[in-house]
């Protein structure tokens, strides 16, 4: 065990060196914590600003791109990225022409195959040395991107990122052009308001902290070349933030998004926000022109219809009660609960019924 984790440390330590921006830390009070979570409801009435290309028409629908997500071997993130394999390639088979839908692989960051080899296209990563995660599991993430973006042979010129908590629900074109990335502003990172933290690794010399896009990793479509250069980055990046306590406290579980925008930015790669990228329900409604549904927030109501957010429904689907079994037979949601909810459940119970030896 001593030697496989001095390896990986080499390895880590060897990556260090090819980034070219000097990550600063100093000891500064901590910056309160305000995010959203189980208790509070979002402020989604704001709007971040929506930044576009002047040459829109530069757009190809032949630009594909490959989507990669990562995941650990747990029945959680398994059932998870097993219905989003199946929507995908439904989506991808829809035969849209203005789809840019490409490969498909789980980068599974376990260190080991497992039985969905077969199922799923998947790459098995090296997870990060026992203890150096410190308990925050996401840091395995850009790591488990370095490995592949190295080892692996991916065809496509593009890499969309995402998650398994992601269904495609209509066929998406590659929105990445003019050497910019394209990905979904999410409202509550604020590189202005913690820019005293961020200056610890955005330096005053790269520019205005406005620089830093709004975004995460997920989803994000970029140039594969751009991404093999904003990886080792944004891996370093993840460590340093996780190691320092100010940094820690302040980003807590959305610390690897800031990292990524961070490592973005320091390599002069900018990103089209597209708010149509995905919605989120219970907070946003309709379908309307998405992508992707992220089923990251529980689902609580009353018979009646009505949200009860911090208190669980008399009806809910919430991914967390599905940390040791896979959703099966989902019960539809009440008359009045919004478009986003139903067709969440519907197309969850749908990949369940259709997915060949689904647990129960």
């Amino acid at each position: 065990m001593g030697c496989g984790n001095m390896f990986f440390t080499i390895l880590i330590t060897f990556s260090v060196t090819l980034i070219t921006y000097n990550i600063i830390i100093s000891g500064n009070a901590p910056l309160k914590q305000d995010f959203p979570g189980p208790s509070r409801k979002p402020s989604i009435k704001i709007d971040p600003i929506i930044k576009m290309p002047l040459n829109r028409k530069s757009a190809s629908s032949k630009r594909l791109f490959h989507t990669a997500v990562t995941a650990s071997d747990s029945v959680y993130n398994t059932w998870q990225c097993r219905v989003m394999y199946y929507w995908f390639k439904k989506m991808k088979e829809s035969g849209d022409e203005n789809s840019g839908m490409g490969g498909f692989t789980r980068i599974l960051h376990s260190g080991k195959s497992d039985q969905y080899m077969d199922e799923i296209p998947t790459f098995v990563a090296q997870p990060l040395p026992s203890g150096m995660d410190q308990g925050y599991i996401v840091l395995n993430r850009p790591w488990a991107f370095v490995q592949w973006l190295q080892q692996a042979d991916i065809k496509e010129d593009y890499i969309l990122m995402s998650e398994p908590d992601h269904i495609i629900v209509k066929p998406i074109p590659n929105l990445a052009r003019d050497g910019m990335g394209a990905a979904f502003p999410f409202f509550y990172i604020e590189p202005k308001k913690y820019e005293k933290v961020l200056r610890k690794y955005y330096p005053e010399e790269n520019g205005p902290v406005t620089n830093i896009d709004p975004i995460g990793n997920s989803p994000v479509i970029v140039g594969k070349e751009s991404l093999k250069k904003i990886a080792p980055t944004w891996m370093n990046v993840s460590l340093a933030m996780k190691k320092d306590p100010e940094t820690d406290k302040a980003f807590g579980w959305v610390l690897e998004m800031y990292a990524y925008a961070v490592s973005s930015a320091l390599h002069g790669v900018g990103n089209i926000l597209h708010k149509d990228f995905m919605i989120q329900p219970p907070w946003d409604k309709e379908l309307g022109k998405t992508f992707i549904i992220h089923y990251t927030y529980g689902c609580d109501y009353s018979m009646k219809g009505e949200l009860t957010y911090g208190k669980i429904g008399e009806w809910r689907f919430d991914k967390r009660s599905y940390d040791l079994v896979a959703p099966k037979n989902l019960t539809l949601p009440p008359p009045g609960v919004p478009e986003s909810v139903v067709t969440l459940v519907k197309m969850v119970n749908e990949a369940a019924a259709n997915i060949p030896n689904w647990s129960s």
